[in-house]
């Protein structure tokens, strides 16, 4: 009987910070022999490759492009030789795939499949930033984005906050980087004086920088240099 096939789940770096910082040397190993992966982007994952040293060349690695015109079918059809063994390993643009990330897809399909599948130890800039933040880590809940439009965008973020506020749950979320300070300034303009506010900017690189205070705390202090910096925003609301 034969066993089926693996699909790795490999975290990778948010950032420029040397490899043995934010992933362990056993899934380097396993990362560097796989000659099969699926990313959203095949040429951030052979960055990533390139990174953390290949057994083989990187023009002998397939990489299966998860893009918006991939559909179930052809997933599927990824997958398929591991019903007969074998290992394929999947990665996102940054942090943990499938957290936020449309490779929770293909590891939705490869459990319909009777797949094994291997989640690996990295990095997640959601636990990372719950973690420093000293914010409720029991009761959290990630809406990635806030809508674009400024108006929609308040109205969405007081919300959020009536429902940290009913439940005592930490709300977090993120950007697209260049509109980091219009959030920011959002945030702070829009939110209570004593819900306390978390950012959590550019995680395991050197220019990391976490800061908690309450909103009124941050209208009294200079806003922080988020330009074109992964960013990630929390917050939980006074009682």
């Amino acid at each position: 009987m034969k066993t089926s096939g693996i699909l790795h789940l490999i975290p990778v770096g948010m950032g420029d910070a040397a490899p043995d910082i934010w992933l362990p040397r056993t899934v380097r190993e396993l990362a560097a022999r796989l000659d099969t992966y699926i990313a959203e982007n095949a040429k951030t994952a052979r960055a990533f490759l390139k990174l953390i040293g290949t057994l083989r060349p990187l023009q002998e690695i397939t990489i299966h492009t998860l893009d918006s015109h991939v559909d179930a079918q052809q997933m599927r059809a990824w997958l398929t030789p591991l019903q007969e063994g074998g290992e394929i390993g999947l990665v996102s643009e940054a942090g943990c795939p499938a957290v936020a990330d449309p490779g929770a897809k293909v590891v939705a399909i490869a459990h319909t499949m009777g797949l094994q599948v291997h989640p690996w130890v990295g990095p997640s800039s959601i636990l990372l930033g719950l973690m420093a933040s000293g914010l409720d880590g029991q009761r959290f809940a990630f809406h990635g984005y806030a809508p674009v439009e400024p108006a929609a965008r308040a109205r969405q973020l007081k919300s959020w906050e009536v429902v940290s506020q009913q439940q005592t749950q930490t709300q977090i979320l993120i950007e697209t980087p260049y509109r980091n300070a219009a959030m920011f300034d959002t945030l702070r303009q829009t939110l209570k004086g004593n819900t306390r506010l978390c950012v959590a900017r550019s995680l395991t690189t050197a220019d990391e920088w976490i800061q908690t205070h309450t909103v009124a705390e941050w209208k009294s202090r200079p806003a922080p240099d988020l330009n074109k910096m992964p960013t990630l925003f929390l917050y939980l609301a006074g009682v």
